[in-house]
């Protein structure tokens, strides 16, 4: 978020303000003062508008501070919900020195679109654990599909990875059927599918998954944790690497 201009006119405005009054601390400002103060700022940011850029930097700069210091605060507080949850499937290194948590959601277009970017990534650095953390937040569809590859899952952990890539890169909107046609491709029956639906339905963990979203801030897919951060938006391949990178150099995703 950052400040309109009219917001920086003021801030600018208070400021010197305040600097003009130190002078006279004794005398309120009357009518004329006021007045002459308020052409002064006026005709200073006419002659000087880099200020207004200077302090809007400044300003977004501080925000970004504090939006990443609470993003770390909340990361660690729910760290084995994030990185280590029993629910979720882990691809690429399991050993690897950096985690990436993805949220998706199977009806999500640009979930698909960063089906890609995952892929690139986990191709071209072996050192990296991406943890896929199911986020159904698009429909009775997305839950829907989301029981079934929670019981595909449970039945064929070994090929979940498979299962994923197949039903988020498939024409059409995912829902019931379509992620049970794609379980039973991999070789796991419909009846094995119900059966473990019926058995141990995920309602708890998509409830356990939406709260953490809620406490990280989440309001859409794709988001990603890497390291002190949470991140909205299908951002590209080149800045998830970026940021690894600075987690690689400093620990922060930011240097």
């Amino acid at each position: 978020m950052t400040f309109s201009f009219k917001s920086l006119l003021t801030v600018s405005a208070i400021a010197l303000t305040a600097s003009f009054a130190a002078i006279q601390p004794a005398a309120a400002l009357d009518e004329q003062q006021k007045k002459e103060i308020g052409e002064f700022i006026k005709q200073y940011l006419v002659e000087h508008p880099e200020v207004l850029l200077d302090a809007q930097a400044s300003l977004e700069k501080k925000q970004d501070e504090a939006r990443l210091a609470q993003s770390a605060q909340i990361i660690t507080q729910n760290k084995d919900a994030i990185f280590n949850s029993k629910d979720d499937v882990a691809i690429g290194n399991p050993q690897g020195s950096i985690t990436v948590v993805e949220f998706f959601d199977y009806n999500c277009t640009y979930c698909r679109h960063a089906l890609g970017d995952m892929d690139k990534l986990l191709k071209q650095d072996k050192d990296v654990r991406f943890v896929l953390k199911e986020l159904p937040i698009l429909g009775a569809d997305s839950v829907a599909a989301s029981r079934v590859s929670d019981a595909f899952r449970k039945l064929a952990p070994e090929k979940y990875a498979q299962f994923h890539h197949k039903l988020l890169s498939s024409d059409g909107r995912a829902s019931e059927d379509s992620a049970i046609e794609v379980g039973t491709s991999l070789g796991v029956t419909e009846a094995a599918l119900r059966g473990e639906m019926a058995k141990s339905p995920n309602n708890d963990m998509i409830k356990a998954t939406y709260q953490l979203a809620t406490d990280l801030n989440v309001t859409g897919t794709p988001a990603y944790v890497i390291g002190n951060e949470t991140i909205s938006g299908a951002i590209g391949l080149e800045a998830i690497k970026q940021k690894i990178a600075n987690v690689r150099s400093c620990g922060k995703t930011s240097c």
